[in-house]
């Protein structure tokens, strides 16, 4: 399952978030004379692989080294140089992010101005690779994908906590989004607890019937729905990792593997035990792929298995 993210946002539907890059990728090459002074419309994600750059954001001084982002958001006025040392490189791109195609997401979350990845052994060359395939002039989707993730990262590192006003202003819409993406959030983190839904409807300012169809209109299921869509994605996970049937519903809280199994057809529509055996050929046949001799690898494997 998805880990305990701070913010919640890997456990939502991914339709929910509507990310747009409102300019082509910024590919950072400044040496010793660079000299930066702008005001931004829209947000901005500045992110360093080499060298150092300073900068005073709304009057606050900070720096950005390797392994570092930044987040200049939208209306802000900042000053940028490049540090003493080696060329200052990395990417800086201009987006918006939006919540059901209607709320400034980042508008409601209080951050750190600048955060250091968590996992930057992983995200250095995701950014380098980014960096590299960024067009002069325009955006491709191959960047929209890679750039929602490393914008997570970021936020994940990033992230304080939500902004007050922006969770008690229940008459406003943006409040209801943001709850509805939190109560989401609660769910995703742990499907295995029965109580999720009313524990999650309970911490939300609003009717727990008029959250309930909110969160049907906004997510596409009921809030117990997407409890179980999400228990069955665990269920794949142990399936795909070679627990048995039985094993898999245990794990999953259902005491009866045939009630399990009808459940998961209806939800997935196969057999847990046909998506087992098709998630297991699929890694069989990677890993035989990477074998000298994976043709007859492969035929052993099918003469073991009928021997069963």
């Amino acid at each position: 399952m998805d880990k305990n993210v701070a913010i919640g946002l890997y456990g939502i539907p991914a339709d929910a978030l509507h990310l747009v890059m409102t300019r082509s990728t910024i590919r950072m090459h400044h040496d010793v004379n660079w000299r930066v002074e702008k005001s931004v419309d829209q947000h901005d994600l500045v992110v360093c692989l080499t060298g150092r750059g300073e900068y005073v954001l709304n009057g606050q001084r900070v720096s950005l080294s390797p392994g570092e982002g930044m987040l200049i958001p939208a209306g802000s006025h900042f000053r940028g140089w490049r540090a003493t040392g080696g060329l200052y490189t990395g990417i800086a791109q201009h987006f918006r992010l939006d919540l059901f195609n209607e709320v400034d997401l980042l508008s409601q979350m209080e951050l750190h101005i600048t955060a250091r990845f968590r996992r930057w052994e992983m995200m250095e060359p995701v950014v380098q690779y980014y960096r590299s395939i960024a067009p002069q002039t325009t955006t491709n989707l191959i960047q929209q994908h890679m750039f929602m993730f490393i914008l997570l990262e970021f936020l994940d590192a990033a992230f304080v906590r939500w902004r007050e006003q922006a969770l008690i202003n229940t008459a406003g819409s943006d409040a209801l989004s943001l709850h509805i993406m939190l109560m989401a959030a609660d769910i995703s983190r742990d499907p295995m607890n029965e109580q999720v839904v009313e524990q999650s409807l309970e911490r939300r300012p609003y009717n727990p019937d008029y959250l309930t169809r909110a969160f049907r209109d906004k997510i596409g299921h009921t809030p117990r729905r997407f409890r179980e869509l999400k228990r069955m994605e665990y269920a794949m996970s142990l399936l795909a990792t070679g627990h048995s049937v039985k094993q898999t519903a245990a794990r999953t809280g259902y005491a009866d593997p045939l009630y399990f199994s009808r459940q998961f057809r209806k939800l997935s529509g196969t057999s847990p035990s046909a998506y087992r055996l098709s998630r297991r050929h699929i890694v069989e046949g990677e890993a035989n792929a990477d074998h000298p001799d994976h043709t007859r690898g492969t035929y052993t494997s099918k003469i073991t298995e009928e021997a069963r």
